[in-house]
């Protein structure tokens, strides 16, 4: 008898079209997750539902129209399913690769229920988020527990929270890289989604603060699992593997929506290094694993007008992953070896 296994791909989600209705919907599931806005329920409830989710799904709606294809809908949504076809071809037919999002659709209730009938003697779960944040890995995590436990029998479960260590992962954005002359460009930005400060905070056991663990400069046990570590640490091997000199490179963080988020800025960095004189920049984000509204928009877009407006020329963002051939056999080789 052959063991019925399946990998279980997880993305954070997008809007089932740009109109400012599914926008809404999709902005109310996600800023609802109390991971990702983490205060008291009611005044999360009143802060998203009676503030946020009114006054941006607008806003929000122009700017997914902006990166929507007319054939082939959300780019999130069209890499991911790219991602998916390919890692199934690539693990043969003895393994059914799913994929799920978080957030809105194909929603991991009606993909677990699919799976549920299937019967799986094992679950490969492979969330799309290199560094760990409670956020992103930590909810996906939660609510697939959420589902599977109240089945009657919960097959065997393997999970991967984070992987940004990983040689062949570093590798797949290496080779992202080699795709530009990086000579040509006079600064290179590693721009991350940012947190808020209390989140990595909450990391930590031992009383301290993510300041007090030297997140920018070491990896301990301590730290593993803290965003902000994770980060440094994805930028120090990419840094080292690419030759990058010291000064030539920054680490920021962008999307925020306060001042009490990660810092630096990447909006600031960009703009402060417009002023210096910088004419071409070099941008990756190597915590988006398949391009979408954060890569494609605020970088490619909303970066560029800023850097422009303050004397820049160019920046060039750096294809993410998507369904590159490497980064399916990467997730081959982490989730089934």
């Amino acid at each position: 008898m052959k063991h019925k296994t399946a990998i279980l791909l997880l993305q954070l989600g997008t809007p089932d079209s740009p109109k400012k209705s599914d926008v809404r919907k999709y902005l109310t599931q996600f800023l609802n997750d109390a991971r990702v806005i983490d205060i008291p329920w009611l005044l999360r409830k009143i802060l998203v539902n009676g503030i946020i989710v009114p006054f941006r799904s607008g806003n929000s709606s122009k700017l997914y129209k902006a990166i929507w294809d007319e054939k082939t809908g959300s780019p999130l949504l069209k890499h991911t399913l790219d991602l998916q076809h390919k890692l199934q071809a690539a693990v043969g037919d003895d393994i059914k690769v799913e994929m799920a999002m978080r957030y809105k659709n194909p929603s991991m209730e009606s993909v677990l229920a699919r799976m549920k009938k299937e019967g799986y003697h094992k679950i490969i779960v492979f969330p799309l988020f290199p560094q760990y944040a409670s956020s992103s890995t930590g909810s996906a995590l939660q609510e697939f527990m959420r589902i599977v436990s109240k089945w009657w029998v919960i097959p065997e479960i393997k999970m991967i929270s984070q992987y940004y260590d990983n040689d062949d992962y570093i590798n797949c954005i290496v080779n992202r890289a080699k795709q530009h002359d990086m000579s040509k460009y006079d600064h290179i930005i590693f721009s991350y989604h940012g947190l808020p400060e209390r989140q990595v905070d909450k990391v930590y056991e031992d009383g301290y603060l993510c300041k007090d663990h030297h997140c920018e400069t070491e990896l301990s046990n301590e730290n593993y699992y803290c965003y902000k570590a994770g980060c440094y640490q994805t930028t120090k091997a990419l840094v080292e593997k690419l030759n990058i000199p010291e000064g030539k490179y920054t680490l920021s963080f962008q999307s925020r929506l306060d001042n009490k988020w990660l810092t630096p800025f990447s909006d600031k960095v960009v703009e402060e290094l417009a002023k210096k004189g910088a004419k071409n920049l070099l941008v990756f984000s190597p915590a988006f694993t398949a391009d979408c509204l954060e890569t494609i928009y605020e970088i490619g877009t909303e970066y560029q007008e800023i850097f422009h407006e303050h004397g820049g020329e160019k920046i060039q963002l750096v294809e993410s992953l998507n369904s590159g051939n490497d980064w399916v056999e990467t997730i081959k080789k982490i989730t089934i070896g």
